[in-house]
């Protein structure tokens, strides 16, 4: 049975809208659920370490409306669609956490100003803006699932990854924002090629996750 990080998650998130809920350094903290446009939590700092409640505008939401707009034709192009709106969310927010400035992976941040965010915080995060996307009719072909985890110290370090499901195919694909800076399009790819230590090819210096 493949594990993924819900367990984890529950820990962090809280069952109810405006609860209370108890994060990794014990400190609690309010998270917004159900997520609206308007107002949302998000994490950052490695392991979702701060948390924030934030809005985007409604002209800003109109943008990430405009990228399923027309609507796509089939999956394949929708799930094209969700990498560019993700992208497009994190442009969007990175100024209003101090992300913008986010670098890939966990390394490549040591040095860089602002916040950092590791792969919790990017499958966390990214998974709202999912939600959001999901809940405000934009997607025709897929649903969003819980975050993914491989490794465990079994087969490499531990690595999350958010995910939709393709409602035709039954197919579950990562949508991994880790990979890249903040702003870049995610990698979307099947979540059991994901997997088996998947990382973009030009990372062959990178000992997959």
């Amino acid at each position: 049975m493949r594990w993924t990080d819900s367990a984890f998650l529950l820990m962090l998130l809280p069952g109810l809208a405006g609860a209370v809920g108890f994060f990794p350094d014990d400190t609690p903290r309010e998270w917004v659920n159900p997520p609206k446009p308007g107002r949302f939590s998000v994490c950052f700092n490695h392991s979702c370490a701060e948390t924030a409640i934030i809005g985007v505008s409604e002209p800003d939401w109109q943008r990430i409306r405009d990228q399923f707009s027309p609507p796509p034709k089939d999956p394949a192009e929708e799930r094209k669609r969700i990498a560019k709106a993700i992208g497009l969310m994190e442009v969007i927010v990175g100024p209003l956490i101090n992300t913008q400035n986010d670098k890939s992976m966990n390394f490549k941040g040591a040095l860089a100003e602002g916040n950092q965010q590791d792969c919790i915080d990017e499958s966390t995060d990214t998974t709202t803006y999912l939600t959001l996307m999901e809940q405000d009719g934009l997607f025709r072909f897929h649903s969003v699932q819980e975050t993914s985890t491989r490794g465990w110290f079994i087969m490499g370090l531990p690595h999350t990854t958010a995910v939709v499901r393709d409602k035709q195919s039954k197919i579950d694909y990562a949508v991994d924002s880790w990979f890249h800076d903040n702003g870049v399009e995610p990698e979307v790819l099947p979540v059991d090629e994901w997997w088996r230590g998947w990382h973009p090819p030009e990372f062959k210096q990178y000992r997959p996750q």
